[in-house]
């Protein structure tokens, strides 16, 4: 069999993080074209094109395989929300070129599929060349900001189905948090639905991040529990007309071992989420690990802990992500 050769990268709309800048005054529509010629690939790799999928890194990087039928995405889409803290550093992601620049570095690692980020970090990246052979996961609902009073009031103030498709980006990602003391849920239920009805129409997937949760001290908290994780994705497996194109976004619960219960809820293929890990990232490593050896399980959705690691090494925290799955 012979095997294609890797095809040169696309030459950058912007070749750095100056020229996104000039670009984005002087020509937007530099977006929108960036858009239309980048390279696309299938949301999973099959295993007979895996030996030919990797071309980044060093030799002995490019002759190992990706992992087929699993997806290593990267989180980006936290400041649209006003979430900007990582562990106790309050402004850690407000300095867009900074990651950019970690972003960046991220997708370059071997066996990285993609990224999930909102309407503008995709654009920066699309004009600076990363997300050629990438998977490109829109982030839709962002209303829901970080602190407010309104937080469960989630709206969809990011990417809408259609702008996905005129981008032609690969997935869209939505956020469903779920408090049985505010009536505002079946709202966002609702908005929620919908929105799947109008993904699968595109046949687009769309990947869906449920949570119960409640108030403490008028904070907002998810409830990790085995029984709360179970019943969101009872309802988030129930939502629209079709679930044939809903992924579950799922995270591990306060004892991992239950996590081979909670994922006997859905036949949905799902990823799991990262969510702060604080200091102890091979703690969570070691979840990880478990979780994904569960047969729904087909990939990680990690961010701020890989891209803001304690001992600073992007590249290392993100190389150890992907050697688990």
């Amino acid at each position: 069999m012979t095997r294609a050769r890797p095809t040169a990268p696309a030459t950058p709309a912007a070749p750095s993080v100056r020229d996104l800048v000039r670009l984005r005054a002087e020509r937007p529509e530099a977006i929108a074209e960036a858009a239309a010629r980048r390279k696309r690939r299938p949301l999973l790799r099959a295993a007979d094109t895996a030996d030919t999928a990797v071309t980044a890194g060093t030799a002995s990087e490019r002759a190992r395989p990706p992992h087929p039928g699993r997806l290593m995405i990267i989180a980006a889409d936290h400041p649209a929300r006003g979430a900007l803290a990582v562990g106790d550093r309050a402004l850690a992601m407000a300095n867009r070129f900074e990651l950019l620049q970690r972003l960046c570095l991220a997708l370059s690692r071997p066996g990285v599929d993609g990224v999930l980020a909102s309407a503008d970090v995709l654009d920066d990246l699309l004009l600076l060349g990363a997300l050629e052979d990438k998977v490109v996961m829109g982030s839709m609902n962002r209303g829901g900001l970080a602190g407010a009073t309104f937080e469960l009031d989630d709206r969809f103030t990011g990417h809408r189905p259609e702008d996905l498709v005129r981008h032609g980006f690969d997935a869209g990602k939505l956020l469903l948090r779920i408090d049985h003391d505010d009536p505002g849920s079946l709202d966002t239920l609702h908005a929620a639905a919908r929105t799947i009805d109008a993904m699968a129409a595109h046949r687009l997937p769309v990947f869906v991040e449920p949570f119960l949760c409640g108030r403490v001290d008028g904070r907002l908290r998810n409830d990790l529990g085995a029984a709360a994780v179970i019943t969101s994705i009872a309802i988030a497996s129930g939502l629209a007309g079709t679930s044939a194109y809903t992924w579950l976004k799922v995270p591990v619960t306060e004892d991992p071992d239950d996590m081979a219960q909670v994922m006997e809820t859905s036949t949905l293929p799902a990823v799991l989420l990262g969510g702060e890990v604080g200091d102890d990232l091979d703690g969570a490593y070691g979840k990880w690990r478990e979780a994904l050896r569960l047969p729904t399980v087909r990939g990680l959705v990690v961010g701020r802990s890989l891209l803001y690691p304690v001992d600073g090494d992007v590249a290392g925290a993100v190389d150890t992500a992907v050697s688990l799955l």
